[in-house]
């Protein structure tokens, strides 16, 4: 990165604009041509604010050309503009808002693109074909860990079509209230999961066999099977429409080694199945992408994000379907998803979700100020509505044509852009999305994570190229070259897009390559007994 001073205002109504160089810039240091006469008169760390204009006291701090604070004090411009100088504006109301009021031209379809997927029986596409091992409750979690590691070292070596196995550990399950109205949220969740499109249709269960979440609540009659499958030698004969389930306090399993054993001869009968499956090429629209950010920095509304929106604006044209999340993450933003809204009922479901999440942070008495970390503050995010503007970037550009609810699974109708309502934590986001259908997930990051999901792989991108080069075994790609000068927006989308199709053919990613990969975390708004 050059050492002159990199300057990033983001619309020309802005009184801030955010230093660019690695390392910050020193006080006493001209801007330049561009902003003549401004000195700096503190040290700015980089991806933080420095005011371009005075600020008297109480006038609108103005980035991405929105409020995003109140000075408390005058701020005089070439100062350092923090968070401690902010006061944050209030959320802004769910009424009158602005409901389907945008209408842009379509935008011209974009054919010809494929990737090599696994069909399965229910039309959806998956990008890896992995054995997934449910689980009802908690309990069960140590004896499906072990025998997870059997199944990698003594069974998938006869399977070399099936890309892994996985155990779909949770904490729920048991000692929960699970007639509670909200416990439908965590339940859902999991069975969904369960058919996520890289499973392949195949689903066996682990149950301990007391719990509250019994196999038939968690996966009724009807919900996981009844499609024509054709198993290895068997040419469309109808699989027995009954849950596959290891019930470990079962009277037949004498120890604990027969536990194991029976675990493996019911994953030995999917394994085969799964074998006999091979990848085709299958068009684009057959993707399901989900997107988030995490670790954010001020550099994500400016390279990364920017490159996922214009990704999902090429990603809708394909025909696909990409689900963008983080209910406190974009609730600042709210007037730009109602307004973007297909339709006046899609505005109101809108409304709906991020209403009944705001009931939800009250009942625990904190607003979606609480969502902005010490690192997103180190980072250069002053606070959520800041935070929340960079963010709603990834969703590009395109109508949102549908709204999930946390849990919900996506029907093959439900294409387009799709606002997925979840909580921002990483690990909630990524497991609901999941649940959703999502085959593949691109992840943005500032200060850095090494978030990986073992059921789907996770394309990570850098905001920073600092970033990018201190953990080049860690990032897939690297957003922090628009910053430098060395890509467009436009380009790196057609980049991100292009590794997209790469990665659902096969090509694996950093995360997957070192197996990294975090844990499911359920939703569970219910009380826990």
């Amino acid at each position: 990165m050059s050492n002159s001073p990199i300057i990033i205002r983001m619309q020309a109504t802005d009184n801030v604009a955010i230093v660019a160089n690695e390392g910050g810039l020193p006080a006493g240091t001209a801007l330049g041509a561009e902003y003549p006469g401004l000195t700096l008169r503190d040290k700015v760390p980089q991806a933080h604010k420095v005011a371009l204009v005075d600020i008297p006291v109480g006038t609108a701090i103005l980035r991405y050309g929105v409020p995003i604070g109140y000075a408390k004090a005058d701020i005089p411009a070439g100062s350092w503009v923090h968070e401690r100088l902010l006061d944050m504006p209030a959320a802004r109301e769910l009424q009158g808002l602005p409901m389907a009021t945008v209408k842009r031209p379509t935008p011209e379809p974009l054919s010809g693109h494929t990737f090599e997927g696994y069909r399965n029986p229910d039309g959806s596409v998956g990008t890896r074909n992995l054995l997934a091992i449910t689980t009802t409750v908690q309990c069960v979690a140590g004896v499906v860990d072990v025998a997870v590691e059997r199944i990698r070292k003594e069974l998938l070596p006869k399977y070399p079509n099936v890309d892994g196995v996985v155990g779909l550990e949770h904490t729920y399950g048991c000692g929960v209230a699970i007639d509670a109205p909200e416990a439908p949220i965590p339940i859902r969740t999991l069975r969904n999961i369960s058919l996520n499109p890289n499973f392949g249709g195949e689903v066996m269960v682990v149950s301990l066999g007391c719990e509250k979440l019994q196999p038939e609540r968690l996966l009724p009659p009807g919900s996981f099977r009844g499609i024509p499958i054709q198993e290895a030698g068997q040419q469309g004969e109808q699989i027995d429409d009954k849950l596959d389930v290891v019930c470990l306090q079962d009277s037949a399993h004498i120890g604990f080694m027969s536990m194991i054993d029976d675990i493996m001869v019911t994953a030995q009968r999917h394994l085969e199945r799964l074998n006999a499956r091979r990848r085709e090429t299958v068009p684009a629209s057959e993707l399901v992408v989900g997107v988030q950010c995490g670790g954010s920095d001020a550099f994500s509304g400016v390279t990364a994000n920017p490159a996922v929106g214009y990704m999902a604006d090429l990603l809708v044209r394909a025909g696909a379907t990409i689900m963008f999340s983080e209910n406190t993450e974009v609730r600042d933003a709210v007037e730009q998803l109602t307004s973007r809204a297909a339709t006046p009922a899609v505005a109101e479901e809108i409304v709906r979700e991020l209403g009944w999440y705001d009931q939800y942070l009250e009942r625990g008495r904190v607003d979606r100020a609480a969502n902005t970390t010490p690192g997103n503050k180190a980072g250069g995010l002053s606070n959520i509505v800041e935070k929340a503007m960079g963010s709603i970037i990834k969703s590009g550009t395109a109508p949102i044509a549908h709204v999930l609810s946390p849990g919900s699974k996506l029907s093959r109708e439900q294409r387009g852009l799709v606002y997925a309502a979840t909580p921002a934590s990483d690990f909630i986001c990524g497991t609901l999305q999941l649940a959703a259908g999502m085959n593949l997930h691109v992840f943005t990051t500032g200060r850095g994570t090494p978030y990986g999901l073992a059921e789907c792989p996770v394309i990570k991108v850098a905001t920073r190229t600092e970033l990018a080069k201190r953990w080049h075994d860690l990032m897939d790609v690297n957003a922090g070259r628009v910053a430098d000068g060395e890509l467009t927006i436009e380009e790196a989308g057609w980049e991100l897009f292009r590794l997209l199709l790469d990665v659902a053919s096969g090509k694996k990613t950093w995360a997957e390559q070192w197996k990294l990969h975090n844990s499911l975390v359920l939703f569970n708004p219910a009380p826990i007994t």
